[in-house]
């Protein structure tokens, strides 16, 4: 029982919800139409909002992206937040027309800087983007389109790794996590909302922002559900996307994983009323699936059921236990053949993928551990790209 448990568990958290999320949509589809197209020109006035915490190495390259944006100029502010920064990119931002800077000395984290801006926003609809993102021309116009529909409350762009042939072990995992993220959010909005919004590139209606606890680590998923909370919906639009490079290897990776997964255990304390069906329906189903699972069970459940395999192996007269055992050996190898090569720099990315998944899950334990212990500030160091 505690082996099919744990492995029904573990298949559900990371393929099979994607294939009941997949199969529910098109169930829906059969007696619901999906959302109408938008066709009419909306173009409502935008905030472009940027918290950038020293980040004079590619600041040049996000304001030269933000004015290439396809917006009507006098409908879009741009607003750059630069609290703490010392490296001389506020100087460079307060010297170019059409770019408002906000700086103080003290540096209170992302948050911080979403908690005092947005007092200083002055248009009805904020997009928030990082500094090293880099948006698509088309953005701006893909997200505000959602926004003719009244129930939409927030608007999840797409987050994309660049890729070539050169990537390691980080950067091939990450960019196949992204492609899979991407298809579950597109399904979470098709069935009903999606779950939370990746930092890089979302927006919401600036008349719902709401004040964020200061030692929050996952701002965009907080602030994003808690709106979905007040009976909006997240919507996701893939063709609103943001673009930025991979870690620059697995130890700078691995700084950003413990950090998501530390705010991941934060999150799911401070959003517990969301684990009531009656009152949330639909999105409580999608919360636990397709994030809390990840956060918290399906990590441990996963590296129960190599152990309990093996006894079922020794107790069991079935050929069949072995088989499952022989199978997870076989993907464990394959994950230490991958964390070899990426250690030595060696490209055969068919192994980054298990080693890349196995990882992830021990990067939950560290993240918990760390949350535990009081030890996650919100003042986190950057992964280098």
């Amino acid at each position: 029982m505690l082996f099919w448990g744990c492995s029904s568990i573990v298949f559900y958290t990371y393929l099979g919800y994607g294939i009941i999320l997949f199969s529910l949509v098109k169930l829906k589809a059969i007696f619901i139409k999906e959302h109408p197209k938008f066709e009419s020109p909306f173009l409502p006035k935008v905030t472009l909002f940027v918290a950038a915490y020293n980040e004079i190495s590619c600041i040049k390259e996000k304001v030269k992206n933000m004015f290439e944006i396809d917006y009507p100029a006098d409908r879009l502010q741009i607003l750059f937040i630069t609290d703490g920064s010392n490296d001389g990119s506020t100087a460079y931002l307060e010297g170019i027309n059409g770019v408002e800077v906000l700086h103080e000395n003290n540096r209170g984290g992302k948050i911080g800087a979403i908690n005092r801006g947005m007092g200083y926003v002055k248009h009805p609809i904020v997009i928030y983007s990082d500094a090293n993102a880099m948006l698509n021309p088309q953005s701006v116009k893909e997200i505000v389109k959602h926004y003719e529909d009244p129930v939409i409350g927030c608007v999840a762009g797409e987050k994309r790794v660049f890729s070539n042939g050169d990537d390691g072990a980080s950067g091939a995992g990450e960019g196949i996590y992204w492609k899979y993220e991407s298809f579950l959010k597109k399904y979470d909005f098709k069935l009903h909302s999606a779950v939370g919004a990746a930092g890089e590139l979302f927006s919401i209606r600036t008349e719902l922002h709401q004040k964020v606890e200061k030692d929050t680590i996952l701002d965009d998923f907080i602030i994003s559900l808690r709106i979905a909370m007040k009976g909006y919906k997240i919507a996701y639009e893939p063709a609103a996307f943001a673009s930025e490079y991979a870690s620059e290897s697995i130890q700078e990776e691995k700084k950003r994983k413990v950090r998501i997964s530390a705010g991941g255990i934060q999150s799911t304390v401070r959003l517990l009323k969301l684990f009531n069906p009656f009152k949330y329906g639909w999105l409580t189903f999608q919360f636990v699936s397709h994030r809390v699972l990840r956060w918290t069970v399906s990590p441990v459940f996963l590296f129960l059921v190599f152990p309990l395999n093996l006894v079922l192996a020794l107790e069991s007269d079935l050929y069949f236990y072995w088989i499952l055992f022989y199978c997870q050996i076989l993907f464990y190898l394959s994950a230490g053949i991958g964390y070899f090569l990426q250690k030595n720099q060696l490209k055969y990315k068919i192994f980054f993928v298990p080693f890349y998944f196995v990882f992830m899950n021990v990067c939950v334990f560290l993240g918990i551990n760390r949350y535990l212990n009081g030890n996650q500030s919100v003042l986190w160091e950057k992964a280098r790209k």
